[in-house]
């Protein structure tokens, strides 16, 4: 009766193309993906980036607006140990945060970059950005990240006082520099994914049931600005988010049994 009931509930949105509280749903995944944890959208192309978590394979993989993979990119040279986020540059490069670290155990960490002009091939070898803690910094899980006048800034997820790391953009090993720590009002605030908008004047931080949006921030002092929280009034493993215009966000969560794996749209107006 249950599966019922769920399945009956799902033709309908699907059908209907019904909002989920303030979430629009565009498309639903493909269901061979599982765990999307990451949403970025490219360079001059409507093509949606997404990754899967700890464990799944090492590809990099587009789809298109029905939720249907239609580039599908292994990385020959990675290995998806907690691949967590994706972040694009001006060029179109893409970069995959590979720094989830859920046992806080793991000392050193990974962003894989691939180069827009090879982003139709069916397999690549990434350039690797390595980094590892500041000094006397604790391992702890990051799951966010996204890139601003050529540094990385990567959140820490945490349910209260959390941290951002700064890594330059540049190939090698660096170690990472603590730029702020901080601690949104409320509850249940763990990071899952971030964007900042391609004017670099609105930051976006993305929770299982909400986003923050913080602007008027000065140079790179992200949380010196205004900070505007936007509940969705509706619940999932949400680990992916985007912005598709400086206005319009892109959100991908995790499929569960018959619920998830749905591409939204949310509108910051």
């Amino acid at each position: 009766m249950i599966y019922i009931k769920r399945l009956i509930f799902l033709i309908f949105i699907v059908s209907s193309c019904q909002s989920i509280g303030q979430l629009k749903i565009e498309s639903r995944i493909v269901n061979e993906l599982t765990e999307v944890s990451a949403a970025e959208i490219g360079k001059d192309s409507d093509i949606l980036w997404v990754i899967q978590d700890a464990g799944n394979s090492n590809n990099l993989i587009g789809l298109d607006k029905n939720g249907n993979i239609v580039r599908n990119i292994r990385i020959t040279n990675a290995k998806n140990k907690d691949w967590e986020d994706l972040t694009c540059d001006s060029q179109g490069n893409i970069y995959i945060g590979d720094f989830g670290n859920n046992k806080k155990k793991r000392e050193t960490f990974k962003i894989y970059k691939v180069n827009y002009d090879d982003l139709n091939l069916n397999s690549v070898t990434a350039e690797i950005i390595e980094f590892s803690l500041p000094k006397n910094k604790n391992p702890e899980d990051f799951e966010s990240f996204f890139i601003y006048n050529n540094s990385f800034y990567i959140f820490s997820k945490e349910n209260k006082n959390f941290i951002v790391l700064k890594v330059n953009n540049s190939i090698g090993k660096h170690v990472a520099e603590l730029h702020t720590e901080y601690n949104l009002s409320g509850k249940n605030n763990k990071i899952t994914s971030a964007d900042i908008s391609d004017n670099g004047k609105t930051v976006i931080l993305l929770n299982h049931d909400k986003l923050w949006e913080i602007t008027n921030f000065e140079t790179d002092d992200i949380f010196s600005g205004a900070i505007t929280e936007h509940k969705f009034d509706h619940d999932s493993q949400k680990e992916g988010i985007c912005f598709k215009t400086d206005s319009t966000i892109i959100i991908t969560d995790e499929r569960k049994n018959s619920e998830g794996g749905y591409i939204y749209s949310f509108n910051l107006n």
